[in-house]
């Protein structure tokens, strides 16, 4: 499978740069940048037939700007930032000291309350 993506119209061998949406409940068609992954029921598009595209009769067409081709350092910054934070252990949870006293019991499970630990 080629990893470029094709334009969606018969007979078109251009590549994909724009990928066209439609939102039934608001008669709305959205035409955007090239989505990260294809998904069914949108349409890729090239260039020309993005450009040419018309909305069907009484349907609004909206035209999203494309974006950056390339991410900005900025960007590829704060994604770094971002996965070295998700990446970072764990604190470890403080538990209770002290012992702890029986207040309820069901079958096997028993309810207990900690008993705060004293200061000495």
């Amino acid at each position: 499978m080629s990893p470029v993506r094709i334009c969606s119209r018969t007979a078109c061998k251009q590549s994909a740069v724009y990928t066209l949406t439609y939102v039934y409940a608001d008669s709305t068609a959205v035409l955007g940048p090239l989505a990260a992954y294809v998904e069914p029921h949108c349409y890729d598009l090239c260039a020309e037939h993005a450009e040419r595209l018309t909305a069907p009769m009484g349907w609004e067409l909206v035209r999203l700007p494309a974006e950056e081709s390339e991410p900005s350092s900025d960007d590829l910054e704060a994604l770094a930032n971002a996965v070295r934070e998700a990446a970072k252990p764990a604190a470890p949870r403080q538990e209770p000291v002290g012992q702890g006293t029986e207040v309820g019991r069901r079958g096997h499970l028993r309810v207990l309350r900690s008993d705060t630990p004293r200061k000495p």
